[in-house]
């Protein structure tokens, strides 16, 4: 009985086992463009990010596989348009953020999240 709990616990948690919580849809950035993006804006001085060189950062949460997320910033569910909207203005969702805004416009941020998509 307390195998199905702790089952159930981590289904309703995550979606079906090994499967992420919904659909990613296609938002078209271009995830290698994104990844520059990444590097250039020095993302990695706060994050971990696989596929960035250099980035170790343990300011910030590590991005490893982003797209099975939940949630983004603890608060958003994890959707292209709540991520866009993140990455291009994080303290106007949540205000006490360590997460600065970066100056990236909207195309941009889509760009970044296409890269961050691709980490599962």
């Amino acid at each position: 009985m307390r195998f199905v709990v702790a089952a159930l616990l981590v289904c309703g948690c995550r979606g079906s086992f090994g499967e992420p919580p919904y659909a990613v849809v296609p938002i078209g950035g271009d995830p290698d463009r994104g990844a520059e993006l990444i590097r250039a804006n020095r993302c990695g001085a706060c994050h971990t990010i696989p596929n960035v060189r250099g980035a170790h950062g343990v300011v910030g949460p590590p991005l490893t596989q982003f797209a099975l997320r939940t949630f983004i910033g603890g608060e958003l569910p994890n959707t292209p348009q709540n991520l866009i909207r993140w990455i291009v203005d994080p303290r106007q969702i949540e205000h006490a953020t360590a997460m600065p805004k970066l100056g990236l416009t909207e195309a941009e941020a889509r760009d970044v999240a296409a890269f961050l998509y691709t980490l599962r």
